[in-house]
């Protein structure tokens, strides 16, 4: 059996890798911030809480992360903890900045003090590249972040880098593009935008509040996204992916679909001027070639096929609340 120890795992992605790992037979191990309330609820709802073992361990302490490698001598090591808000890292720069990077520093620097055989997954950022010349993004294309959210994992992304190339630690950076499930925190956009629209279509809320919705990003779906990332761990030698669909759509083209599916009027959507960005990136989108080839990783689902999931997902949990 190997064992597993996931940072960040009461998020989207930590939740839906751990159901694939149990699935594979993994003992997962859940580290938890000792400094705040951690929800399991996300965990609870996939049905796999009570298959995981939990630890808490502040990831700023050098020292307690060394113990947690030490004492559970995990075959893989999956980072996902970040403040992973771009906008609140406008508000909390150096909040942002300082846990992004040293919660990497300190998992590579136990991982080598101990000289543990764990192999290391790094969360990475499309919010990295920022301001490109050329698209689709791929794996070469040079980095210009344009937030401080984006700064700190340029950082850390380059540090996992230098400690694989320094110490020959097993370590790859996946770096995702935008990915949504019914898991999504509710401050991200598109899970924003359903549980708003059901609550304006229930009467329950008047308006939709947006920023900027003529921006395009690329979009994909979280449980295929963490397939790629344990497949990441299985390869013989570590190097880094860039994961996502390979095509991009306007923020205002999902606000259309999502109040269309619910027969809500846009006219019920208004842009705040306090939710646009300083900076913002325009248009982006990747190259998954690279995943594709040397991974097998296939990802073919169109967004609005995602939208479609996400939203009966929202309906049925909505009724499913509402039974009780």
């Amino acid at each position: 059996m190997k064992t597993a120890l996931i940072t960040g795992i009461t998020g989207q992605d930590g939740a839906y890798l751990s159901r694939l790992l149990l699935n594979k037979g993994y003992d997962v191990i859940g580290l938890l911030n000792p400094s705040r309330n951690s929800s399991l609820w996300k965990l609870d709802y996939l049905g796999i809480k009570d298959q995981i073992r939990f630890e808490t361990c502040d990831l700023t302490l050098s020292d307690e992360v060394l113990r947690c490698v030490k004492e559970h001598e995990p075959d893989e090591i999956y980072n996902f903890a970040a403040q992973s808000s771009v906008g609140t890292s406008f508000q909390q720069p150096s909040g942002s900045i300082l846990f992004n990077i040293t919660s990497v520093l300190n998992l590579l620097e136990a991982v080598r003090e101990n000289q543990s055989a764990s192999r290391l997954y790094q969360a990475s950022s499309s919010e990295m590249f920022g301001m490109v010349d050329r698209m689709p993004v791929d794996e070469s294309t040079p980095m210009h972040p344009l937030s401080p959210y984006a700064v700190s994992k340029a950082a850390a992304h380059w540090m996992t880098i230098n400690y694989r190339e320094s110490y020959g630690l097993f370590a790859c950076c996946g770096i995702c593009f935008n990915h949504e499930s019914f898991l999504r925190d509710n401050r991200f956009f598109v899970k924003k935008v359903i549980k708003e629209g059901l609550r304006i279509k229930a009467g329950e809320q008047n308006v939709l509040r947006v920023g900027n919705l003529g921006v395009r990003r690329d979009f994909g779906f979280s449980p295929k996204y963490v397939e790629a990332m344990w497949m990441m761990l299985q390869s013989p030698q570590p190097t880094d992916y860039i994961i996502c669909s390979g095509s991009s759509i306007s923020l205002d083209r999902i606000v259309e679909y999502i109040f269309d599916r619910l027969n809500i009027s846009t006219d019920k959507v208004v842009v705040d001027p306090s939710l646009v960005r300083p900076s913002e990136i325009q248009d982006i989108y990747g190259d998954n070639s690279k995943a594709r080839n040397e991974l097998g990783w296939n990802y073919d689902m169109d967004f609005f096929e995602v939208l479609d999931l996400l939203i009966d997902e929202e309906i049925g949990a909505d009724s499913g609340r509402s039974a009780l």
